[in-house]
């Protein structure tokens, strides 16, 4: 620990990053990252190719974007542990932090994939103890335990956010790479329920959402990555308010109430929507999903996405109705603003509605997110 912080000392102006760094993988290692989601971490946050070998399994490595490749270039940087090695192929050499970022991987590594799981003792990230605080069944004096087994304060208000990935990845391990790009939080704690990753934060700041960092982090990632550019990742996010710690199955409800109206489809604008930033459009999700799904501009809509361009022509209704500009609705898809006018005509020729009255642009917004609630 002292020649950890020596070299702390000696970034300087790094140190923040460095610090987060170790946040980063004491995350992963509180989740139980499997040898893939591990690799597939260090890759993202080190932003170059990163691989695993172990004498007991097949060698594992996976690019700057998370996805899996064959052998590549040679080791920027490599580090052994309990009979397995970690390297990063980074080209024209190792970055300032690369050294720091194998160390704790590594550590992460013996951890995880090497050392003997204790028994007796919760683990902090116990997804048992993440369900009890969520659920509204048990007893306050069960949920304040199993807070202060998490390591969190039942004294401090907590938010919970919802985190999913429409490709089939680790939820989990998505959710604590996105959270550890954001600004310092005071505790995180991840699990996965239903497929859903629950982050439960308390935030140094108070009760200042995370929708806005969740974002910037969530675009930086699509940015290292252009093929994700116009999909966004496949990344959706939903924040609950800021509770009582008691009370934090309500901010449950609400993290997965606003991941309903969250859409990989249209960037990290849609991707994350905060409960707060709703206000009366949460009261649609009261709507049963049949009846939605059924109501006549939904179909349409629908109908139209299943035709050789349609699924194209919604993505640009939805980036016109959030911009409410025709340049800036193209800046966000990445296209001249005359293809997204021609497909914006497509849909209007479809539907019978004229986007320059604002009352019809009302109503394809409304339509769009009473689509996006009936899936």
């Amino acid at each position: 620990m002292k020649g950890l912080l020596l070299r702390l000392s000696a970034l300087d102006a790094d140190a923040e990053a460095a610090v987060r760094v170790i946040a980063y993988f004491d995350a992963l290692v509180e989740h139980r990252a499997t040898a893939a989601a591990l690799v597939r971490a260090t890759a993202g946050l080190a932003e170059c190719p990163c691989g695993l070998e172990r004498p007991d399994g097949p060698v594992l490595r996976y690019d700057a974007d998370g996805e899996p490749a064959a052998a590549g270039g040679a080791a920027s940087g490599a580090i052994d542990f309990g009979g397995g090695r970690l390297w990063l192929e980074r080209p024209g050499g190792p970055a300032p932090l690369d050294e720091l970022v194998l160390e704790r991987a590594s550590l992460a590594a013996r951890v995880l994939l090497v050392a003997s799981p204790r028994v007796g003792a919760p683990h902090l990230a116990d997804p048992a103890l993440v369900e009890l605080v969520l659920s509204g069944r048990e007893s306050a004096a069960d949920r304040t335990r199993a807070l202060r087994l998490l390591g969190l304060e039942p004294g401090r208000p907590v938010r919970v956010v919802a985190v999913t990935d429409d490709r089939g990845r680790d939820s989990g391990a998505e959710a604590v790479a996105l959270v550890a790009r954001g600004r310092p939080v005071r505790s995180v704690r991840v699990a996965v329920i239903g497929g859903v990753a629950a982050v439960l934060l308390q935030r140094r700041d108070g009760s200042i959402s995370p929708a806005e960092d969740l974002r910037t982090a969530l675009s930086s990632r699509v940015a290292e990555s252009p093929a994700g550019k116009a999909t966004g990742g496949g990344i959706r996010v939903g924040v609950g308010g800021n509770v009582d710690g008691l009370a934090a199955e309500t901010s449950w409800a609400q993290a997965r109430l606003a991941l309903r109206f969250a859409s990989a489809a249209g960037g990290p604008v849609d991707a994350v929507v905060d409960h707060d930033e709703l206000g009366p459009l949460a009261l649609l999700a009261d709507i049963p999903t049949e009846r939605l799904r059924e109501q006549p501009d939904v179909r349409a809509l629908d109908a139209h996405a299943r035709t050789d361009s349609g699924a194209l022509d919604v993505a640009a209704l939805e980036a016109f109705c959030r911009t409410g500009s025709l340049r800036q609705a193209a800046t966000t898809l990445y296209l001249h603003h005359s293809s997204v006018a021609a497909r914006l005509a497509h849909v209007e020729d479809a539907l019978g509605w004229h986007l320059d009255d604002p009352r019809d642009r009302f109503r394809a917004q409304l339509a769009l997110w009473a689509r996006r609630l009936s899936r």
